[in-house]
């Protein structure tokens, strides 16, 4: 696919982070950009230094996702592109004992299906809705009629301690790629996931330097933490070559997360 003027994407999560470096990666090709994301005032901002449309949404709720739909659409028309970069974490043991007041815990139902609802059923929910506005369009010349890319995580496939709402949920997002692929590959709509390792995010952000550097450190090669622009490139590399489908790709510098 040829990323040019007469392509719209969407991008979850586009406000920031991952998210956002794919939104400004698109835009300097000439692609119309609209961002899904919670974060009003940091969507606004982006949306307006590349030109795009700003649909705040919660990709847990249908009706949201329907209105930022619509309105993406009534702003650039039907999208060819949609990047899932939405998403969240917790860590929390499954069953654990307080080392001080001996109490046993486990893991709030809750709290795991939110993440699981955020991670994997909202990823879901802008997938299937994406590609049946991308049945609608003409293929191009190149036989695409739309792309897809979805962020996973290095914690699908090596999930640490506290992990195993986010691990399930971004292991969901990896299971799914292939299947979705195989269901949309007569209409022309390749289906890919990047599974980021430790990436320089707002997640990060309020981390100490120490801590950060700590973190690089750990990484085989190269030795510090990935750079947004790195995850968009790889991005714009499954939405431009057209013989990328069905795939899972660990971008992590060979890293393998310890237990914790």
């Amino acid at each position: 696919m040829e990323l040019n003027s007469s392509v719209a994407a969407v991008v979850t999560g586009g406000a920031s982070g991952l998210g956002e470096a794919t939104v400004r990666a698109l835009a300097a090709k000439g692609v119309k950009v609209a961002i899904f994301d919670m974060n009003e005032q940091k969507g606004e901002a982006v949306a307006k230094d590349v030109g795009g449309v700003f649909c705040k949404c919660n990709v847990t709720s249908e009706e949201d996702v329907d209105a930022a739909f619509a309105k993406a659409r009534a702003a650039h028309g039907q999208e060819r592109i949609l990047v899932n970069c939405a998403g969240t974490g917790n860590a929390i043991k499954t069953a654990s004992r307080d080392k001080q007041t001996g109490e046993i815990k486990h893991f709030p139902l809750d709290a795991f299906n939110m993440i699981i609802q955020i991670n994997l059923v909202g990823t879901f929910r802008c997938i299937a809705k994406s590609a049946a506005g991308m049945l609608t369009l003409d293929p191009l010349p190149d036989g695409d009629r739309g792309a897809i890319v979805n962020t996973a995580s290095v914690a699908a496939e090596d999930g640490q301690i506290g992990q195993a709402a986010y691990s399930a949920s971004k292991g969901g997002v990896v299971g799914m790629t292939l299947p979705i692929a195989r269901d949309l590959s007569n209409d022309g709509i390749r289906v890919n996931t990047i599974l980021p390792g430790i990436f320089n995010t707002p997640l990060l952000a309020a981390a100490p330097e120490a801590v950060k550097a700590a973190l690089g450190a750990q990484v085989p090669h190269p030795k510090r933490l990935g750079n947004p622009e790195e995850y968009a490139q790889l991005a714009l590399t499954m939405i431009t070559n057209g013989y990328f489908n069905g795939e899972d790709v660990r971008l992590d510098g060979a890293i393998r997360m310890a237990p914790r």
